[in-house]
């Protein structure tokens, strides 16, 4: 038997024209000066800051409301010399074997090989990883999976979130999806029902940390009005 929906008032503060302007022209400024980074300071960083983040993450917007992530968060120096060893074997067995020359070309401009000191650098890793099934137990208390619905697209939303919340927080990241991540499974004692799904650095930039140049595509190449 079907529980019934439940509600109570929306918290919802209305903006005057002026601020609704001012807020968005600020967020849109504060994310345009995002970058991926893959030179790491290696100074800590307030776990706070990362505690906010993943808090703020885990208030995205999820199909049916089942919320099916996990963020694992890596701060220990072995663990990720141990995630920094896995990730460049895959990624090195990529670049010469895996990887078609069209997809090397495409990464060509972005000066990237399959060495990973960043894994190592920066003082935390989050690991993002996609519930594909929930667990539960039924009245007996044996197990019993719960069909998640749009878990990639709810994952997606939820990264989303994050990474703005990281870089409003004034740290860098950079997204990793070594191929293929079993390995993250393995190392960090994930249960079945869980899936890698991006691993992110976080922390400071190096202090003569570079980015390649790039450009983002102008908006009316994305945008569509009708």
């Amino acid at each position: 038997m079907l529980t019934p929906a439940q509600y109570h008032p929306l918290d919802f503060e209305r903006l005057t024209p002026e601020e609704q302007l001012a807020a968005s022209r600020q967020f849109l400024a504060q994310m345009s000066q995002r970058r991926t980074v893959r030179d790491f300071s290696t100074e800590p960083v307030p776990f706070e800051l990362i505690e906010n983040a993943v808090a703020a993450a885990a208030r995205a917007p999820s199909g049916a409301n089942q919320q099916p992530w996990t963020f694992v968060v890596v701060g220990d120096s072995d663990l990720k010399r141990r995630i920094r060893e896995a990730a460049e074997a895959e990624e090195r067995e990529s670049y010469a074997h895996r990887m078609s020359q069209e997809w090397l070309d495409a990464l060509s401009h972005l000066g990237t090989d399959w060495h990973k000191p960043h894994l190592e650098d920066a003082p935390y890793l989050i690991i993002v990883f996609r519930q594909s099934y929930g667990l539960a137990a039924d009245e007996a208390g044996a197990p019993v999976k719960v069909k998640h619905y749009y878990s990639e697209e709810s994952v997606g939303i939820a990264v989303g979130f994050l990474l703005a919340a990281l870089h409003l927080s004034g740290l860098a990241t950079l997204t990793h999806t070594p191929s293929p991540m079993g390995f993250l499974c393995d190392l960090l004692e994930r249960p079945p029902n869980e899936r890698p799904f991006v691993l992110i650095p976080v922390g400071y930039p190096a202090a003569d940390a570079q980015v390649p140049v790039i450009s983002k595509k102008p908006l009316g190449e994305v945008l569509v009005v009708v």
